[in-house]
């Protein structure tokens, strides 16, 4: 996988789903746009983790409702893999449960199925990119959960020190650790620790949760 794109390159996408239609649809819809291109289809999880391994596509387009393996267990599957592309759930469901479980266990984004052709495209580009992508209708149920978890009161950004603020309001922006330790000029490695550190201090169970409490709260 290449992160950056050349100007004759495309963004390699994956997907996993167990409806042909849905598959096809999406397929047709992405070969639309010259620089996404679908590179492998795979029907269950586990078929879709050969395929992830075998083609390193720039981004998964996961379903999570799948016999079998579902796409929590794929997405469990793919996250134990050397893999260097982005997972991005593309699921009918809204339920606060499946968002937040697919984000805990690191997916890089969660889109609805019922979207707009244009702002899945769009998101699609985002996420191959490098970007965190969520649906727009989910920042209500992100930020509920996020409520619900722990108030407000009880995070306090006074508590992270000045480069963690500075990763902070860059994980906001839905930059990944790549790009912000070319930003930061620092190590990748040396990112993942700081981000680590910062939602512990914070009490958020993921970049995507911070990223919504950051906007949700106005925090800087």
């Amino acid at each position: 996988m290449n992160s950056t794109l050349a100007q004759d390159d495309q963004y390699t996408i994956l997907l996993i789903d167990d409806h042909p239609m849905l598959r096809s649809g999406v397929k047709q819809l992405i070969s639309l746009e010259p620089q996404l291109k679908v590179i492998g289809e795979a029907s269950n999880g586990q078929q879709g983790i050969e395929l992830a391994e075998e083609l390193d596509p720039d981004l998964i387009l996961l379903d999570l409702n799948m016999p079998g393996m579902n796409g929590l267990e794929t997405l469990d599957q793919l996250r134990t893999r050397t893999l260097s592309g982005r997972v991005v759930v593309f699921s009918v469901s809204n339920h606060e449960d499946d968002v937040i479980s697919a984000l805990k266990r690191g997916a890089d984004g969660y889109l609805l199925k019922d979207m707009e052709p244009e702002d899945l495209l769009r998101s699609l580009h985002q996420a191959a990119a490098g970007q965190v992508v969520i649906s727009e209708a989910l920042t209500p149920v992100l930020a509920a959960s996020l409520r619900e978890s722990r108030p407000s009161s009880e995070r306090d950004v006074q508590q992270l020190t000045p480069r963690e603020c500075d990763i902070l309001k860059l994980i906001a922006q839905g930059l990944p650790n790549k790009m912000i330790a070319r930003k930061l000029t620092i190590t990748e490695s040396t990112v993942k620790v700081h981000v680590k550190h910062l939602l512990k201090k914070m009490k958020l169970k993921s970049r995507v949760e911070a990223a919504v409490w950051v906007l949700q709260e106005k925090v800087f």
